[in-house]
């Protein structure tokens, strides 16, 4: 699991939280740095805020897109800016603030989605809940899982 975010005190609310339920967690402070470590540390997910210097969440989650090495990764927008809903290359979002249990309910939702290429191709996912948003168009609930781009 690799959480970023350039907030010192939320990446380690998200690190405790994952931590507590037994999750292996390697943190970073901003897109850059992401797309250093994620190649050594080969993590399951990748949570990402949006607002971050040197390179945002959205640009660091197509980037991640883009690499063949990283391209099925699970990524989670976890921000309180309300443009990381429904971004290119994010496969769930969250709003802060969040409850715990919810930051939880989502990881896990990604680390038992089947990859994105098959999803892409039309294979449904197995046991996904359908996103629960607010019946508009490309706009899921918080804490919601975005269909595959």
């Amino acid at each position: 699991m690799l959480v970023v975010d350039d907030n010192k005190v939320i990446r380690q609310l998200i690190r405790v939280n994952l931590e507590l339920e037994g999750f292996e967690v390697v943190t970073a402070a901003d897109g850059a740095e992401c797309l250093d470590v994620v190649h050594h540390v080969r993590p399951d997910v990748v949570t990402l805020d949006v607002v971050m210097p040197r390179l945002d969440g959205i640009k660091t989650a197509q980037r991640l897109r883009e690499d063949p090495r990283t391209r099925h990764l699970p990524v989670a927008i976890i921000s309180a800016c309300g443009e990381g809903e429904g971004a290119p290359g994010a496969d769930a979002f969250l709003a802060k603030p969040f409850e715990p249990a919810e930051l939880v309910r989502v990881v896990r939702q990604l680390l038992h989605r089947e990859p994105r290429e098959r999803r892409q191709a039309g294979t449904p996912d197995a046991g996904e809940e359908p996103s629960a948003g607010d019946g508009s168009p490309g706009r899921p609930a918080a804490g919601s899982i975005l269909p595959g781009w």
